[in-house]
């Protein structure tokens, strides 16, 4: 008996599992193709949100349409506005200054005195026995001075001042050329910035349609469901890389507001993008032309003569100085007693030390060959700063076809594997890879172009002169014409 009731409930139990199995499998056939939307959202509600007001289509946080500016309206706002060039401009009046000064020892010198004394003679006293005491007024007391010849120690110190102005002058040069350098490299970031985020903003359209694609494949369950997580969390990451890409855009932007000196600038547009523009200058050209328009090499010469001068400076320590004096005075035991008056020139010789003199030439020579040795250094540094400048751009600019021609191979097996993927036959993780390669040539291009610009500005900075196009007589054609001729 017991065994027919275990056998009994063994049997229903049974068929309580089958039909549960059976509900079960009726009500999901679809698991596995049903597409939960908390897993997997429309694409539209995680698109960067748009801002529509005015009539303006703009990314938050991206560039607003505020302005529109050039490379050329930066550098007239870094010109005006930049905080070195105006410290250096203060340098170049406040050395102007000092060069009058020194001029000012041939105008003459004038000085009052007034003045009261009560005198008792201790001499007097004891030799008449009387104290003598009386009242000595000095009403006024005008006295001039007038600095005829000193042997030309005015005139040394006048020529190492005009050279110590000459020299500030070729600092704010220096000065302009550094930020100018700045600006172009900043402001060419910038670009390179705004590239990369249209670059990202492609690709998240891009992973877009293919996350769409994808639904659609797994809808009809011609794709498995990894399709579809594949393309999902493609296009995630593509978004994180916009968001990150917009950040930079707004970090480059603040990097060239700092370098025009207008840190809290408006929003703007540039009105321009990433462009080659030739620049086949020789290696001989670019020296020459620093040679006439590089600041730091013309200041090291005007350091050698400053020092020079200097040497002729010390030499004239012992050489006296011709003056004529003159005073008027009034006063005496009451203020208006009695005047007088005293004129006359005098040839004034400093006080000598043979010794010290002697240390003071020695001293001057060898600061004038240091500057020499100096001059020699910085012109070899800066001729070195030529070329690598020089050859960094020969790079760069070798570097822009190879870039434009993996962009495009890259354009083309996207565009291939695009294609079989949309009919049918294609695999995620192989049109996955087609997207990166691309995405990388365009970043690559893009850098390169930047890193050539850039390149370009550095070597203007180098030979201290902008290189406009056609300006400079190309060497390639130079070989070209005499081969013709």
């Amino acid at each position: 008996m017991k065994k027919i009731i275990s056998f009994i409930l063994i049997i229903l139990f049974i068929n309580t599992e089958i039909a549960a199995n059976a509900a079960f499998w009726k009500k999901g056939d679809a698991i596995g193709n049903e597409i939960k939307q908390e897993e997997f959202p429309e694409s539209k509600e995680v698109e960067p949100k748009i801002d529509n007001s005015n009539d303006v289509q703009m990314i938050k946080g991206g560039v607003e349409n505020t302005l529109d500016v050039n490379l050329e309206d930066c550098l007239k706002y870094a010109l005006g506005n930049n905080p070195r060039i105006q410290a250096a401009m203060q340098d170049v009046f406040a050395s102007d200054a000092r060069l009058r000064q020194v001029w000012s020892s041939y105008f003459p010198q004038f000085s009052w005195q007034s003045g009261y004394s009560r005198i008792k003679q201790l001499q007097l006293s004891d030799v008449f026995r009387e104290n003598l005491i009386y009242n000595y007024w000095v009403l006024g007391q005008i006295s001039a001075s007038q600095m005829l010849y000193d042997f030309g120690v005015t005139q040394n110190q006048a020529t190492i001042r005009r050279l110590d102005n000459q020299g500030y002058k070729i600092i704010l040069t220096g000065t302009v050329n550094d930020v100018v350098y700045q600006v172009k490299d900043a402001y060419y970031n910038l670009q390179y910035a705004i590239e990369a985020k249209k670059v990202a903003e492609d690709m998240v359209n891009k992973y877009e349609s293919f996350y769409e694609q994808a639904r659609a494949y797994y809808t009809v369950g011609t794709k498995p469901k990894v399709d579809v997580t594949i393309a999902e969390v493609n296009l995630s990451n593509a978004k994180l890389t916009l968001i990150q890409a917009e950040h930079a855009v707004e970090i480059a932007m603040a990097r060239l507001n700092n370098t025009i000196g207008l840190p809290y600038f408006n929003k703007y547009n540039l009105s321009d993008c990433l462009r080659f523009d030739p620049c086949d200058i020789s290696l001989d050209k670019a020296i020459k032309i620093t040679q006439e328009s590089r600041p730091e090499f013309q200041l090291a010469e005007v350091k050698v003569e400053q020092a020079k001068q200097n040497v002729k400076l010390v030499k004239k320590s012992y050489f006296p100085q011709f003056t004529i004096e003159g005073q008027y005075q009034i006063g005496g035991k009451h203020p208006t007693s009695n005047n007088g008056y005293n004129f006359g020139g005098y040839l004034n010789f400093p006080t000598i030390n043979a010794m010290l003199l002697k240390n003071e030439i020695r001293e001057a020579r060898s600061l004038y060959s240091k500057e020499q040795a100096s001059a020699v250094s910085t012109k070899n540094d800066i001729y070195l700063e030529v070329q690598q400048a020089y050859y960094t751009l020969d790079e760069k600019k070798s570097k822009i076809p190879v870039a434009y021609l993996g962009l495009k191979q890259a354009k083309e097996n996207y565009d291939l594997s695009a294609g079989r993927y949309k009919v049918g036959v294609g695999d995620p993780i192989e049109l996955k890879d087609a997207q990166v390669q691309y995405e990388n040539a365009q970043l690559t291009y893009c850098q390169t172009m930047y890193e050539y610009n850039s390149a370009r500005a550095n070597l203007e900075k180098a030979i201290g002169r902008n290189l406009a196009a056609g300006e400079i007589e190309l060497q390639k054609s130079t070989k070209k014409k005499k081969r013709k001729s």
